[in-house]
């Protein structure tokens, strides 16, 4: 089943997986403002349909991911459209994918530079071709990353790796991501869509509310001190319990069979 028609992405929807492909690999799918209002309408559709369980991201072509922002439209903008700019990619895509009360699969085919090592950092799940590589080089044009960059790798990989990701700007390799815990995991290039198909199918054998209140509760104790964290996650706790879904698992792990949930 495909969904309606975008410029600059393909968003296929299948068996409760949406698909969405930048697909502009004659500039390795650089993200343009076009196309960054196509993706942030894309992932508003996905939020929107129920019958997408997990959302898989990629780029098209075997080159790159996303290769970050399209710098030939940086000369032009003033600090304020820079504002503007930075406010998209931030709110509108990188966030709107943290706060998707679904699995996000980045499925890394190629380079993730600048925006688009920062809309990995942004998804749940990172599985990435040996032939990836990550980096943040913004600051050698004399900027810095604007689309989380800055705040989502001191969390994940610490400040000092951060630091030099973003200060030095050189890249690392998917092994050297694997390493410092950027990436869930790296495969050889012919087997990434079948390792990001057997995800899905693992993920999508939850339930998809017990799913969605662990993101959130996970994301929650990155945002806030520990005793308000564990307040959130006894709120999340107590909401799975008036679910069928709970019930359902109890009742499978006592009878000793595989649970069938239905995301009630």
């Amino acid at each position: 089943m495909s969904s309606k028609s975008y410029k600059n992405l393909i968003l296929e929807k299948k068996d409760g997986v949406a698909k969405l492909t930048v697909n502009r690999p004659n500039v390795y799918n650089a993200l343009n403002p076009e196309t960054m209002q196509e993706m942030a309408s894309a992932i508003a559709e996905v939020d929107k349909d129920e019958s997408v369980k997990v959302l898989v991201i990629t780029g098209a072509g075997e080159k790159a991911f996303i290769a970050g922002a399209d710098i030939t439209t940086f000369p032009s903008l003033t600090p304020n459209q820079a504002k503007e700019f930075a406010k998209l990619g931030q709110i509108k895509i990188t966030r709107a994918l943290e706060n998707l009360g679904k699995p996000v699969i980045a499925a890394v085919n190629g380079v993730a530079m600048g925006g688009g090592c920062e809309i990995v950092l942004a998804c749940d799940f990172i599985v990435a071709s040996e032939t990836a590589k990550f980096g943040q080089p913004e600051i050698n044009l004399a900027i810095l990353p604007g689309w989380g960059g800055t705040q989502r790798l001191p969390r994940i990989v610490g400040p000092f790796k951060a630091k030099e990701l973003c200060m030095l700007g050189d890249p690392i390799d998917a092994k050297e991501a694997e390493r410092i815990g950027l990436v869930y995991k790296v495969v050889p290039p012919a087997k990434l869509n079948e390792t990001v198909s057997e995800l899905c199918n693992k993920l999508m054998g939850k339930s998809s509310i017990a799913l969605r209140l662990t993101k959130s509760s996970i994301d929650k104790a990155l945002d806030t001190e520990i005793d308000a964290g564990l307040a959130y996650e006894s709120e999340m706790f107590s909401k799975a319990f008036t679910t069928e879904d709970h019930i359902e698992g109890a009742k499978a792990f006592i009878e000793k069979r595989k649970p069938v949930f239905k995301g009630k």
